[in-house]
């Protein structure tokens, strides 16, 4: 098994407690809510919420992915993930694991600092163009986050 890692960081306008508690503890509800192009539904298949729940993320297309909690740090901001299954991973992907973290900035918004590693089997090259596509879809997702956010000053506080 191969194991490809890379960290990516951006900023957000928004306090990091309250993106995180948008886009980590209630994005089951809010995804779907605001950016229905992205996702469809969201539901636990297995678990209670805390590690080790698995939850199923259904697109419009119809595809799917399930994910793994493997950690929530509320005192810390921070949380990781695994996709297991579904369209994201390829023949030659074992797994992709997220590890986010939100801390503040000088400016009073957050920096949302994520580390990616993908899991390949075997000596599997890991598709670049997929993972940049990935990244550019995950920060379009914490973006919308952010307007709803800035817009509902109230939410999430």
């Amino acid at each position: 098994m191969g194991v490809f890692s890379f960290d990516d960081e951006f900023t957000a306008n928004v306090a990091p407690a309250r993106l995180f508690k948008a886009f980590v503890l209630d994005a089951d509800n809010l995804f779907p809510k605001i950016a229905p192009q992205a996702a469809k539904s969201a539901e636990t298949v297995e678990g209670n919420g805390g590690p080790g729940t698995v939850k199923k993320l259904t697109f419009p297309d119809g595809k799917y992915v399930k994910q793994k909690l493997d950690a929530v740090d509320l005192d810390n901001l921070s949380y990781s993930h695994s996709l297991i299954e579904g369209d994201v991973l390829s023949a030659e992907l074992e797994k992709i694991s997220h590890q986010t973290k939100f801390v503040a900035s000088p400016d009073g918004g957050a920096i949302i600092k994520v580390n990616t590693k993908f899991y390949t089997i075997g000596d599997a090259p890991i598709n670049e163009e997929k993972a940049k596509e990935g990244k550019e879809k995950a920060v379009g997702l914490f973006k919308l986050v952010e307007g709803y956010l800035v817009a509902n000053p109230d939410a999430y506080n």
